[in-house]
């Protein structure tokens, strides 16, 4: 199977084992560990133009599991850890983990976070090496095997 064929598979996957789980994730930690994923992921290479910002802000929008949640306050907390993420991506990237952290006890939703992490990264069909290593990144802060999702 080819590589682009795994990611489409693995995001479908995951987006399928997110929408079983939606009822249950309703916490404000989950949503704001979320969009800090989110933000990691569409930063991971370091730069995040206009196009990227709205194609990730588009899917956000349209996942069914983060339509618990009101729309427009997704944008802004998912602005928010973006623009820390510009302005100083080191910097930016502890206070993010530290968001994510806050999911840390409990797993179904710390797992939830990284298939988000998983679903944004392999939407556009290449989940490259940056978007994987902020998803392991962000497995280990949550003392989740990254091998668990086969990163």
């Amino acid at each position: 199977m080819a590589l682009w064929d795994r990611i489409k598979d693995s995001a479908q996957t995951m987006q399928t084992q997110l929408t079983a789980k939606k009822n249950d994730l309703k916490s404000g930690a989950f949503r704001d560990a979320s969009m800090a994923m989110c933000a990691l992921v569409a930063a991971a290479d370091g730069s995040v133009d206009a196009s990227e910002r709205r194609r990730v802000a588009q899917l956000i929008m349209s996942n069914d599991v983060l339509q618990n949640f009101p729309a427009d306050d997704l944008q802004r907390r998912f602005d928010g850890y973006l623009d820390k993420l510009i302005a100083d991506f080191d910097f930016g990237r502890v206070g993010v983990l530290q968001e994510i952290g806050k999911v840390k006890k409990k797993p179904a939703e710390a797992r939830a976070v990284i298939q988000i992490g998983i679903v944004i990264g392999g939407a556009d069909g290449d989940f490259d090496k940056s978007e994987q290593a902020v998803v392991r990144d962000v497995c280990f802060a949550l003392d989740i095997p990254p091998a668990e999702f086969d990163l």
